[in-house]
C-alpha cells in the first residue's frame, strides 16, 4: 500500500510563492506517474500538473492551462514529486492533494495523499 506525505502548504499573498513535496513510501514502483491535484470549494477536482518516472516516457510533464509558466513540476528517486509554485493568484486556493498513478496489468491504481491547504490571499 502506497503511502503518501505531503507538505508546503499555507497562506501567501497574490505574487507570491510556495513550493509543495510528496513523498511516496510502501509499495513503490519503478513506473508510475506522480502528480498534484487541486480541489476548490464548490468545484470539481482538478488536475494541476503530473510528471511520468520510468519507462520510455521518463521525465513526461503535463501542466494545466491555467498553470503553465507558473507552476513547474519535478521529481526525485521515483518517489518524491515537487510543485514549483510562483506568481501566485487568489484563484489558486484549492486544497491541493498529492497523487500517484501505477499502471497494471488491466488499468491502473490511484493513491492520494491526505491533502494540503493552499490559501492566496491579501
Amino acid at each position: 500500500q502506497v503511502q503518501l506525505e505531503e507538505s508546503g502548504g499555507g497562506l501567501v499573498q497574490p505574487g507570491g510563492s510556495l513550493r509543495l513535496s510528496c513523498v511516496a513510501s510502501g509499495g513503490m514502483a519503478s513506473l508510475n506517474t506522480m502528480g498534484w491535484y487541486r480541489q476548490a470549494p464548490g468545484k470539481q477536482r482538478e488536475l494541476v500538473a503530473s510528471i511520468r518516472q520510468g519507462g520510455s516516457r521518463d521525465g513526461r510533464v503535463i501542466y494545466a492551462d491555467s498553470v503553465k509558466g507558473r507552476f513547474t513540476i519535478s521529481g526525485e528517486n521515483g518517489n518524491t514529486v515537487y510543485l514549483q509554485m510562483n506568481n501566485l493568484k487568489p484563484e489558486d486556493t484549492a486544497v491541493y492533494y498529492c497523487n500517484v498513478n501505477r499502471p497494471l496489468p488491466t488499468g491502473s491504481v490511484n493513491y492520494w495523499g491526505q491533502g494540503t491547504q493552499v490559501t492566496v490571499s491579501s
